[in-house]
């Protein structure tokens, strides 16, 4: 087989809810057929941790990291639960320096990805504070969890000259040993108009990173405050999905994919928006099958969309059905999108 494949056989869905914080919704199914009610549980996420994320590997086992503390000065911890468990591991903290981790907002928090031989990942921003020589930005930081799988290994700040990291970062990893870390900050100039997307990769498992280079058109921007996702495919394409702000009002949901590791990329836009104003949304990216499924929000709706295996053309999107109340602090009209986060997990 094929060293880029994974093999995955079950479908699974997650969706992560942070508003307020605390539960990961599940559905699980094997096989499903026609009138069969899929398995759907309810997992509130332990020790009162909030913004959590998970990943799935291929054999069943849930992992999770999530924040404790306060959002500007806190803790991240990690901890795992085997496919046959009801419970999760003890947790371990992530970050090796005390309450150096931020989760201010929905967008901020720390992400999470699994690599080669099934090593742990983690990003996650930390406080001006710790910037070092640049108090106008957020450090990114980085660890993985070590060879005996008990600790992570000390934190690394991968930012090196980059400035003005703010809302979005994210972690990706393939099977061949190749780690990207993704976040977006200052362009050329000021403003939100020419923010650029950057990438910090490793090509051994995380032990080193070469220093980041931006990857995103700069006519593009991006916004400043919104979430983005990084995935690396059973192939080793890479994607990265974020929300463009050309001239400050064109808000496109944008993807950027890469089949050279992360060398060069191109760019397509999955959802167009126009606001004067930054509207705070996440987006997430997974596999199901041999597609990566995207999913994102736009103006108070939440959007599905999958790309193609080969073509790597993107589906038309799909709207998540039900409707966004006023009880949720949004307008889903016209109004800011805050505190949402679309979450899509399927192995097959």
């Amino acid at each position: 087989m094929n060293s880029r494949m994974v093999k995955r056989r079950a479908i699974t869905i997650t969706l992560t809810l942070t508003v307020p914080t605390v539960a990961a919704l599940s559905l699980h199914s094997t096989h499903l057929r026609a009138r069969e009610i899929p398995q759907v549980s309810l997992l509130r996420t332990p020790h009162g941790g909030i913004q959590p994320q998970t990943v799935l590997d291929r054999d069943g086992a849930l992992h999770m990291i999530y924040f404790k503390g306060d959002a500007s000065a806190g803790d991240i911890e990690y901890v795992r639960r085997s496919a046959d468990r009801k419970h999760f591991s003890q947790p371990i903290r992530v970050n090796s320096e005390p309450e150096s981790a931020v989760a201010i907002g929905t967008v901020r928090g720390p992400q999470i990805a699994l690599g080669r031989n099934g090593r742990v990942y983690v990003i996650w921003f930390g406080s001006r504070e710790r910037s070092g020589n640049a108090p106008d930005t957020m450090p990114v930081f980085f660890s993985r969890l070590n060879n005996s799988g008990k600790a992570f290994e000390p934190q690394r700040n991968l930012m090196q000259y980059a400035k003005g990291g703010d809302g979005g970062l994210s972690i990706a990893a393939d099977t061949l040993g190749d780690v990207y870390a993704v976040w977006h900050a200052m362009g050329a100039e000021p403003g939100e108009g020419h923010r650029r997307v950057y990438l910090a990769r490793s090509a051994d498992d995380g032990r080193t990173f070469a220093r980041e280079v931006p990857i995103s058109p700069p006519a593009l921007g991006a916004c400043g405050c919104c979430g983005m996702r990084a995935f690396a495919d059973e192939r080793g394409t890479l994607f990265v999905l974020y929300r463009a702000a050309a001239e400050s009002v064109h808000r496109d949901m944008t993807l950027l994919i890469s089949t050279d590791q992360g060398v060069t990329f191109h760019d397509t836009t999955v959802g167009p928006w126009e606001l004067n104003a930054c509207p705070m949304s996440t987006a997430y990216l997974s596999e199901g099958g041999k597609r990566v499924l995207a999913a994102w929000e736009t103006a108070g709706q939440v959007y599905f969309d999958s790309v193609e295996p080969v073509s790597l053309k993107v589906t038309a999107p799909i709207a998540a059905p039900g409707e966004w109340t006023s009880a949720d602090g949004l307008d889903g009209r016209n109004g800011l999108v805050q505190g949402r986060v679309p979450r899509l997990e399927a192995f097959r």
